[in-house]
């Protein structure tokens, strides 16, 4: 009789008011700010914070203005932010801004016509960088997505409700989840443990906090998978009263597994968040993700990870790799023919596939990229499915 293969998978999330998500979230949001004029703009913003300051810095080849220090305030009012005793406030903080041009010698190899008039003389004709890029999916959840993560997030997300909601009216933005699931032959079959860092205001007591954590947040969400076993961790040290950028400083770029798959498969070497489609880095990372969840979804395997890799300024991909894990119904090296053929690849091609040059990107930039169910994430439609079909018959 084979022995039954047991492991534990382990992921993690923040919530919006991770310092490090702050980062994240104002460099989209002016991104998003450019993009509603100017949807050719080439942009590369990204922000440190701490205690009462967060400075935004970057490249920026844009025909259009927009207030950073101002859209910076609105995003830090929105995650919660809003009041002196939490050491960082939308109103208090202090906002510099150190921001420049993209370097002519990257503009030439990237964009058409430098200098030309019209916006097809902005068109994207090669890559903004060299790097690689990865792509994942999964049959584990509906959202084709690693569970652990997936369930991270959703904490994540509930910490942030009951708080904006005044069902735990003492917590505070900043917090971060971690979930470990228990795999018996590759399916998931129960939680090994949840731990839960939520700030708060310094009058409730620990035990307090943890009650609350765990009937409002941990069980709504874990269903289920959470039983009498399930070790629970709420702020381990006893209390989390400085948090946010006044207890971590945080930098745009830094949560790149939170943002991605949670720790499965393969992670490439930029980030998100700040930066315009024609950086490979984002871009083509979401064609990644588009690539393996059709692949997917068609049930040609039951997991899949998708490379791609780019030269600065050239149009097409050097390499693209798919690789099933041993699940594929075809051989892997067809399928990587056949996504050859069914999917745009060269930036242009995924920047109007996946309609990237529109104001999306401050909902990515908390929560995850990948996974997502809203309208906006174009990268999570299974649309290619029957042309992959027809392709390896």
């Amino acid at each position: 009789m084979q022995k039954s293969k047991h492991y534990i998978f382990t992921s993690e999330s923040v919530t919006e008011g991770h310092p490090d998500k702050v980062c994240d979230q104002v460099s989209d949001a002016v991104l998003d700010a450019i993009y509603k004029n100017d949807p050719y703009a080439r942009v590369a913003c990204e922000c440190l914070t701490t205690t009462g300051l967060l400075v935004v810095a970057g490249e920026i080849t844009t025909t259009t203005y927009v207030d950073v220090p101002g859209i910076a305030r609105k995003v830090i009012r929105d995650i919660g932010y809003n009041d002196p005793a939490y050491g960082f406030d939308a109103d208090s903080c202090g906002v510099i801004t150190s921001i420049h041009e993209q370097s002519p010698d990257i503009a030439q190899g990237v964009v058409d016509g430098e200098g030309k008039k019209g916006e097809g003389a902005r068109e994207v004709k090669g890559a903004g960088d060299q790097g690689l890029m990865f792509g994942y999916a999964i049959r584990e959840t509906k959202e084709l997505m690693p569970l652990p993560i997936m369930l991270a997030h959703k904490l994540a997300r509930r910490l942030a409700q009951v708080r904006k909601e005044g069902v735990l009216p003492y917590l505070r933005p900043d917090g971060k989840t971690e979930v470990a699931v228990e795999y018996v032959n590759g399916k998931a079959v129960r939680l090994a443990s949840v731990v839960i860092a939520a700030q708060h205001n310094p009058e409730v007591d620990e035990f307090t906090v943890q009650n609350d954590v765990v009937q409002k947040v941990i069980k709504p969400v874990c269903g289920k998978l959470f039983d009498r076993k399930t070790q629970v961790f709420v702020n381990a040290t006893g209390k989390f009263v400085i948090g946010g950028p006044a207890g971590d400083t945080g930098l745009t770029g830094r949560k790149i597994i939170v943002d991605t798959y949670g720790g499965h498969g393969a992670h490439g070497g930029g980030c998100f968040s700040g930066k315009d489609p024609s950086k490979v880095d984002r871009s083509a990372s979401y064609m990644a993700r588009y690539v393996a969840k059709n692949i997917v979804a068609a049930r040609l395997a039951d997991r899949c990870e998708v490379q791609l890799a780019y030269v600065i300024g050239v149009k097409d991909p050097v390499s693209i790799l798919v690789d099933t894990k041993g699940t594929g119904k075809v051989p892997d090296e067809k399928l990587a023919m056949a996504v050859r053929e069914v999917f745009p690849l060269d930036p242009a091609g995924i920047i109007k596939h996946l309609k990237l040059r529109r104001p999306i990107y401050l909902k990515t930039a908390a929560y995850g990229h990948f996974g997502r169910l809203e309208p906006t994430f174009t990268w999570e439609k299974t649309d290619k499915v029957n042309q992959l079909k027809k392709r390896l018959k």
